[in-house]
């Protein structure tokens, strides 16, 4: 994740820092791994106003993200591309296992498009791959940890 440094041309520039998003891929997400995302505007199921000045925004499509990483172990898979996610704050990387089947996941810092990773028991401890939290090396950068076995992270 790379950082954009502005120079103070303008009073509302002056410290400004963003994420540069140029690598991430510029195309539509993969159809079969989305569905649509109906808006709530801040209502519950009653119709009720629970949540003030919410609503609007632009259309959303929810993509599918594998927490979980259990159906395919110590299968490798490759990363195809980074995309922008509109319903969180974090990236997502889609990987293509060895079979050919297409998956989500949460994209972690310093991976890159063509980089392998895989989710087993005994992993190389690399960004992206996904091992329990006992085979985990003391002092490694860890992140989406599941607070229940089994429930995904």
């Amino acid at each position: 994740m790379a950082l954009k440094k502005f120079k103070p041309t303008t009073p509302g520039q002056r410290n400004l820092v963003l994420v540069d998003r140029s690598d991430l891929y510029k195309g539509k997400p993969v159809k079969a791994l989305t569905e649509g995302l109906r808006k709530t505007g801040g209502r519950n199921n009653t119709g009720r106003i629970t949540s003030r000045r919410i609503g609007g925004g632009h259309k959303r499509r929810y993509r599918f993200i594998d927490f979980k990483r259990t159906t395919k172990f110590d299968v490798p898979a490759t990363v195809e591309r980074l995309e922008y996610d509109p319903n969180r704050t974090a990236f997502i990387a889609l990987i293509r296992y060895e079979d050919g089947e297409l998956s989500y996941i949460l994209a972690p810092q310093r991976l890159q498009v063509g980089d392998t990773v895989v989710s087993g028991q005994r992993v190389d401890v690399k960004p992206g791959n996904a091992m329990p939290i006992a085979s985990i090396p003391v002092g490694t950068i860890i992140h989406n940890v599941e607070m229940k076995p089994g429930k995904g992270g």
